[in-house]
């Protein structure tokens, strides 16, 4: 199922059994891990990742296709041994404690994972009963989450007849059956339509506002931008920027005014008045008869601007004010697209992890 679990173990802490004091004093995070490291064969998948989430929080983790996030997340969750380093989930040592941190995480993964021959219910309060609900609890929450997930009109139907998308929220809504303090969710909006991810969306915020700590990896960056109080961007196995949404975009420079002119004789005039109001170099697309400054002063400055080129007797197309967008982050710092496919770009180091090379290519009907 999609939740990480061992039932046969009993639902308790052994507090003298985590890590050492001296170690969690520079552990704060509800999710740590310092220097990972894990190789496929001469593939580096993982090249010394650091995370730090605090509790309660969400932790976006961008990358494109092979840069180390699936890798990262099943290192994370026990599902594999880094070659090196130290990771710390829920207050327990992952490599030492393996078992207990099971307990502590619920995991979806990129494809989804459910008992085809049982009915979407019948899944769910498989999972409830293996975490020891009473069946009538494991039968209500069942219920609930059909419900939540638009699938209780299904849900007396074998789980083999759902389209690739209904399955998705299916084993989405099981890694929920019982709320664990600590979730991995690995792109898990793959293969929902824009209702059903707005949906998931909603199901994310109510999780987090009651205390769960969340690592989310995605290639959407409107979902990580909506979602993640803090992003790192992943990139050939390394961590190679950290901070907000809004920390992020201003590494790639603040506001900007672009124009594009009616007529190409106007480029040389519009340029003159662009640099006049600008704060850095005027950049020209002769083929397009865009002109792009960056600016301070927002809506008053563009105001400004507009006058100023009427007042010139330049005709424009277009004119803006654009702030920079995840999407402008992610390609300055990576120089990938978010939505690159691992298979043409080739040497994807998730790819090379034998646990993710499947690939779900059923769309949501």
């Amino acid at each position: 199922m999609s939740r990480v679990t061992d039932p046969a173990i009993p639902d308790e802490r052994i507090t003298d059994e985590r890590i050492p004091n001296d170690v969690e004093t520079h552990m704060p995070g509800a999710i740590y891990a310092e220097g990972l490291v894990k190789t496929f064969g001469d593939v580096r998948a993982l090249d010394g990742v650091d995370l730090d989430v605090p509790e309660g929080t969400v932790l976006g983790l961008l990358g494109p296709n092979g840069a180390g996030k699936t890798t990262t997340v099943r290192c994370l969750t026990t599902l594999l041994r880094p070659d090196s380093g130290k990771a710390v989930v829920a207050g327990i040592d992952v490599l030492k404690q393996p078992d207990r941190v099971r307990r502590s995480i619920g995991l979806s993964g990129q494809f989804a994972a459910v008992d085809e021959y049982l009915t979407g219910r019948e899944n769910l309060q498989m999972v409830g009963q293996l975490y020891q609900m009473k069946a009538k609890a494991a039968k209500a929450r069942a219920a609930e989450l059909l419900d939540q997930f638009s699938l209780a009109d299904a849900a007396d139907r074998p789980a083999k007849t759902y389209s690739g998308g209904m399955r998705r929220r299916l084993d989405l809504a099981a890694a929920l059956v019982v709320s664990p303090p600590v979730m991995f969710m690995d792109e898990p909006t793959t293969g929902l339509d824009p209702r059903n991810r707005q949906m998931l969306w909603e199901v994310i915020k109510q999780l987090v506002s009651g205390g769960t700590t969340l690592l989310l990896t995605t290639q959407y960056l409107e979902e990580a931008d909506h979602l993640a109080h803090d992003i790192a961007v992943v990139d050939q196995g390394r961590v190679i920027a950290r901070g907000t949404s809004d920390q992020l975009k201003a590494r790639t420079g603040g506001e900007r005014v672009e124009v594009v002119v009616h007529e190409r004789e106007h480029i040389p005039t519009a340029v003159e008045v662009l640099t006049g109001f600008g704060k850095g170099e005027t950049t020209v697309e002769e083929h397009t008869r865009n002109i792009t400054v960056p600016v301070t002063g927002g809506a008053k400055l563009l105001a400004e601007v507009i006058r100023e080129l009427d007042a010139r007797g330049v005709e424009i197309d277009d004119i803006g004010l654009r702030r920079p967008t995840l999407d402008d982050v992610f390609l300055s710092l990576t120089g990938h697209v978010a939505e690159a496919e691992a298979e043409e770009n080739g040497a994807a180091a998730d790819a090379l992890d034998p646990h993710a090379r499947k690939h779900n290519k059923e769309a949501d009907k």
